[in-house]
């Protein structure tokens, strides 16, 4: 019979990091429990500090905020780390995106600061590309859409099939630019920004909403990818949510480094 282990405390936490990572390429077929294992071996790799939960039953201290749904890619995904000593973010960065697959990409590591990560990302933005549909058709579709104040639309939950009000959760939506060069036919592409909400609506729940509207087909599967995640201001724009850590610098007084891909903005209408 095996002896039981005493219960632990938690461990005392000497740093927070935050972590802005990305996850393309064939990457974006993995799941998000596939990601975690992933991003839990690079840590342990990277030989990071990790601080533990107290009981009996000890996890990791790390934290993920608004995962994107398997099949889409993303530049934009966070998470939050605790640990037992303190380390330069630099090398953090450096250390675990040696340690991750190609396509799991970290692009930025921070210390944090005061407040909490997940109130500052309330809205995504996506760019959903459709290969096979005509620009005029995918605007049509728009049109019907923003033109409705609810489409209802059908998921599959863990709990069951629930009823999503698709048309709320989208604060814009409009024709983005054009397909990659040398698409062999027709690629309309729909940027839209989406508020989070319980259960999220996603960008499939968006294509579902326009094929009920608007009976918008698609010959093949949509490519979609998050640009972006923030906190949603009046206008929909979303605020970038490492930049109040970033202008902050790190408690032994460093500056915090700063990524080529820090500024999220609102892409400007097509044809601009």
């Amino acid at each position: 019979m095996s002896r039981r282990q005493p219960e632990r405390g938690a461990d005392e936490i000497a740093q927070r990091l935050r972590i802005h990572y990305a996850r393309r390429g064939r990457l974006r077929f993995t799941s998000h429990r596939d990601v975690q294992r992933a991003l839990e071996r690079a840590l342990r790799q990277a030989r990071l500090p990790v601080a533990f939960s107290g009981g009996f039953n000890r996890h990791p201290k790390i934290s993920y905020v608004g995962a994107a749904p398997t099949g889409a890619a993303s530049e934009a995904e966070y998470l939050e780390i605790s640990l037992t000593e303190r380390v330069r973010p630099a090398s953090v960065r450096a250390d675990l995106d040696a340690a991750l697959p190609a396509g799991l990409d970290i692009l930025e590591v921070v210390e944090a600061g005061p407040g909490s990560l997940p109130d500052r990302v309330t809205g995504s933005r996506w760019r959903v590309e459709l290969p096979g549909v005509e620009e005029e058709a995918a605007a049509a579709a728009i049109a019907a859409f923003l033109a409705e104040t609810s489409v209802p639309v059908e998921r599959v939950l863990k709990d069951g099939r629930r009823i999503l009000d698709a048309r709320a959760a989208v604060v814009w939506l409009e024709l983005g630019g054009r397909g990659s060069d040398g698409d062999p036919g027709p690629c309309a592409i729909l940027e839209l920004v989406v508020r989070h909400c319980t259960p999220a609506v996603r960008p499939d729940d968006v294509l579902a909403g326009l094929r009920e509207v608007a009976a918008l087909t698609l010959p093949v599967p949509a490519k979609v990818t998050r640009l972006a995640q923030g906190a949603l201001d009046p206008c929909g724009d979303l605020a970038d949510p490492l930049a109040t850590d970033r202008a902050a610098p790190a408690a032994d007084g460093s500056p915090q480094p700063v990524a080529a891909s820090a500024v999220v903005d609102r892409p400007p209408p097509a044809g601009a």
